[in-house]
């Protein structure tokens, strides 16, 4: 029975290997893929061996890249992703401080309200949105792409937030309270503070949400000054010639930060997303 149970855990450690293994290959190949055709020349790519070393790598093809507009879109990119992060955090801890702290009657339907925000897809918004950013004279501008950011990455935000400021003790906010601090005072030094896991997984998972979007800013952003980081790859698309290898370069260079983000602060997405379930 013993030796049974030993081949066991030792068949389900295998297949567990083996199930991981498969994730891993999956996910890290396609970068992997990206970087090498990055390094191939035009006459590789279109030669359909698309799986094949490049026989003499293109490093000039990363150089290509960042002499086109790169700095200038990621600035763009930087800007756009700070701001948006930041009203995220804002709008989405006050919600989620008065949902899950406050007594008061409505603050389930208040929840359900933003849970209906997760399900509504963002291209059905883009035609109101442009009349709307018309009329106010906000087209073209990086208002126009922030705003609708904000609104579509609050919700999953406040869910997340309000999840885990639940579990927080009552106890600690009537001492404040007792103490002479006003709603305001508990909730910027005693529910904040403590909320910093979680904020730190809407921060992280609004970045990766916004750094490469690029729908949105298609439809609401024209002028050259004021493009992102996915913009860049039309700037290898002439009439007549298409520079595959710098297209790989560029994406590679775009993905970069996020590739570093995530795997730097992967752990903390972890911690964030089960705060809520085990604190307390």
């Amino acid at each position: 029975m013993a030796a049974t149970g030993r081949r066991s855990i030792g068949i389900g450690k295998a297949l567990v290997y083996l199930v991981l293994g498969v994730l891993f290959v999956t996910q890290v190949y396609p970068l992997l893929w990206l970087f090498i055709y990055s390094l191939k020349s035009n006459e590789e790519i279109l030669s359909g061996s698309f799986f094949s070393l490049p026989a003499a790598p293109q490093w000039n093809n990363f150089r290509d890249a960042m002499e086109s507009n790169y700095w200038q879109y990621l600035s763009n990119s930087v800007l756009v992703t700070l701001v948006t992060m930041v009203g995220v955090l804002l709008l989405s801890s006050l919600a989620a401080f008065a949902i899950s702290r406050f007594r008061w009657r409505y603050g389930g339907a208040v929840m359900v309200v933003f849970l209906i925000g997760m399900m509504i897809p963002m291209q059905a918004t883009l035609l109101p949105l442009m009349i709307i950013f018309k009329n106010v004279d906000i087209l073209n501008t990086h208002l126009s792409i922030i705003l609708p950011y904000i609104a579509f990455q609050t919700p999953i935000a406040v869910f997340i937030l309000s999840g885990f400021m639940k579990t927080i003790p009552h106890e600690i906010e009537e001492s404040a309270i007792i103490d002479g601090a006003g709603v305001f005072r508990t909730f910027w030094s005693i529910v904040l503070p403590i909320s910093v896991p979680p904020m730190m997984t809407v921060c992280i998972l609004t970045f990766i949400n916004i750094w490469n979007e690029y729908i949105m800013a298609a439809t609401f952003i024209s002028a050259e000054r004021l493009k992102t980081l996915p913009f860049g790859v039309n700037s290898f698309v002439s009439q007549y010639s298409v520079n595959y290898g710098a297209i790989g370069a560029y994406l590679v260079l775009g993905a970069l930060p996020v590739i570093i983000v995530y795997f730097l602060l992967a752990d903390k997405i972890t911690k964030g997303m089960v705060a809520g379930a085990v604190k307390g």
